[in-house]
């Protein structure tokens, strides 16, 4: 689908309301438009303002999606019909007695400690060595998401207190501690390698890419691709899983649920309680391999 696809008024002034008044993020709010535009793109450029409860229906269940996904276009559709009624561009809301699908909970996807330790495995020779390694390192060791690692600054970067200070969801400030394996390769690549990356460029983020500019996310996905074929992870990997790995390590390893939710800037508990789930999996799959006898 076009990015720059024209969009009616109505979907405008909703997205500038969940991006200004609502303080949703970037890719929140991109969300958003792309499911607003699929289901605009279905009615052939219809405005959507003004569909039926029946329209709505056809478009979910004639749509070869999953429930997720259904589910998606739904609260986009409510939410939307919701502030044209606060506008009063409508009087009713026609997907308002539209049952959610039900989605069936699927458990995070994550690395074990081995697949990990490969993964940071990483042959240091070129200055993106360095950089990688440092990525890498902070990513596992925090469990920030890829947003907040990539616009981490250096005014971020707290040496002396060992910590790093990140924007989460809702620009809420959180501060997380780094190991002592951390600081080393953050240090390194920071004092040692940067400046060759800048390429007498100046910039405020730490992680640079090789033309002296902030790493992207297209940029750092390929870089993580790379790394998990060099490292033989069979896997599909994204920066979240990572983030799921460093939660299900912790967890495994006797942190407190509590801890683990102010670390990965969860606002309720029952998100992070997930981890739960995983980890009691663990402890039945491990009962399962090793042979047990009764007393």
């Amino acid at each position: 689908m076009n990015e720059n696809e024209t969009i009616n008024k109505n979907i405008e002034l909703y997205l500038d309301y969940l991006k200004y008044e609502r303080k949703l993020s970037n890719n929140t709010v991109a969300s958003y438009r792309y499911n607003l535009l699929k289901i605009t793109n279905y009615f052939h450029n219809k405005d959507i303002t003004y569909l039926s409860e029946d329209d709505i229906r056809n478009f979910l269940y004639k749509e070869d999606d999953s429930s997720r996904t259904k589910a998606h276009y739904l609260t986009a559709l409510k939410t939307f019909y919701d502030y044209m009624m606060e506008l009063e561009i409508i009087k009713n809301n026609p997907a308002l007695n539209i049952k959610m699908p039900k989605i069936e909970k699927r458990l995070p996807k994550y690395l074990t400690e081995d697949e990990v330790n490969k993964l940071l495995d990483i042959k240091l020779t070129k200055p993106i060595d360095y950089r990688n390694k440092a990525m890498m390192e902070l990513l596992y060791a925090t469990g920030v998401r890829i947003s907040e690692l990539l616009n981490l600054t250096m005014a971020n970067y707290n040496r002396d207190d060992a910590l790093i200070k990140v924007m989460g969801k809702g620009k809420k400030e959180r501060i997380i501690p780094l190991s002592d394996i951390t600081i080393k390769y953050l240090d390194l690549y920071i004092n040692e390698y940067r400046n060759f990356l800048l390429k007498e460029k100046t910039s405020e983020y730490i992680f640079i890419n090789y033309n002296g500019n902030k790493m992207s996310r297209q940029g750092f996905f390929k870089i993580l691709k790379e790394l998990c074929d060099k490292s033989g992870i069979k896997k599909e990997i994204s920066p979240h899983i990572l983030r799921h790995s460093f939660a299900t390590h912790l967890l495994n390893n006797g942190a407190d649920l509590r801890i683990i939710q102010e670390l990965l800037g969860h606002e309720n508990i029952s998100t992070t309680e997930i981890y739960s789930h995983i980890s009691n999996e663990k402890i039945v799959e491990d009962y399962k391999k090793h042979p047990h006898y009764d007393n």
